[in-house]
C-alpha cells in the first residue's frame, strides 16, 4: 500500500463570502482507515507543520495487526513539510 498521498488544499470561493479551504482524502487512504462520508472528525493543531486528525467515533478495526503507531485509537496524522 502506498504510504504517502500528496495533495493540494482547494479553495472554494463564493460571491460575497470568504474563501473556504478543503482537504480531500484519497479513496485508498480513506478505505484503509475505514473513513466514511459524513463522519465527524476534528483537527488538533500540534504545530505549524503538523495536524492531528481525531475520529471520536472511529469504528473498531477488524484486523489483528495495526497499520502503525498512533497517539490514540482512530487517529491520523497530517504533516506539512516545507519544500
Amino acid at each position: 500500500m502506498q504510504t504517502k498521498y500528496p495533495l493540494k488544499i482547494q479553495a472554494i470561493r463564493s460571491k460575497g463570502q470568504q474563501a473556504r479551504l478543503y482537504v480531500y482524502f484519497p479513496l485508498p487512504l480513506a478505505a484503509a482507515i475505514g473513513l466514511e462520508a459524513g463522519e465527524a472528525v476534528q483537527w488538533e493543531l500540534l504545530d505549524r507543520g503538523e495536524l492531528h486528525l481525531l475520529r471520536p467515533h472511529a469504528p473498531k478495526a477488524n484486523t489483528r495487526q495495526r497499520a502503525g503507531k498512533s497517539a490514540e485509537p482512530g487517529a491520523v496524522l497530517a504533516k506539512h513539510t516545507a519544500s
